[in-house]
């Protein structure tokens, strides 16, 4: 029992000191307390709010007395037909997210300027199953948003770390 517990003891440092994190996992600095998201939409403001509170910081309101302003200027959604069966119905689809956003510090100060994240993502259309096609689409395009959302925050921290220097 005691040898069982020591490998487990073991294991699990060797995990914690290779760097090994949770897939979604952001570490953004802790001094940051707050970010503003100017101009996004409701699903993107709900999927960063999602990923910063297992980080211990707050979506603000306002810009007031916040410690980093995202301001997106640019969000676009498509979704095309990739390919026909014989009788005309549509086979794959194309679901496409483009984000373009700038960082600025609490002054207003540009830290990261321009910066564009697209997702892309290819599905096949069932004919035979067309409800469970709608809801598969909705999970493909949440899970399109957590990725851009961690593009977007990865980016930030980037950024706050190059400002440090």
């Amino acid at each position: 029992m005691l040898v069982k517990n020591l490998w487990l003891v073991l294991l699990l440092s060797l995990l914690s000191s290779c760097g090994y994190h949770l897939r979604g996992a952001i570490s953004l600095p802790s001094g940051l307390k707050s970010i503003y998201l100017d101009g996004a939409s409701p699903t993107l403001r709900e999927r960063v709010k999602q990923v910063i509170a297992s980080n211990d910081l707050v979506l603000s309101d306002t810009s007031e007395n916040t410690g980093l302003i995202i301001h997106v200027y640019n969000e676009e959604s498509h979704r095309r037909i990739l390919s026909l069966s014989a009788g005309g119905a549509a086979n794959d689809f194309e679901l496409a997210y483009e984000l373009n956003y700038d960082v600025l510090d609490a002054k207003n100060k540009v830290l990261v300027q321009h910066q564009t994240i697209s997702v892309k993502r290819e599905y096949f259309n069932n004919q035979q199953a067309i409800i469970a096609k709608d809801n598969e689409e909705l999970v493909i395009k949440g899970e399109m948003y957590k990725q851009a959302v961690g593009s977007m925050l990865n980016g930030v921290k980037i950024a706050l770390d190059m400002s440090k220097k």
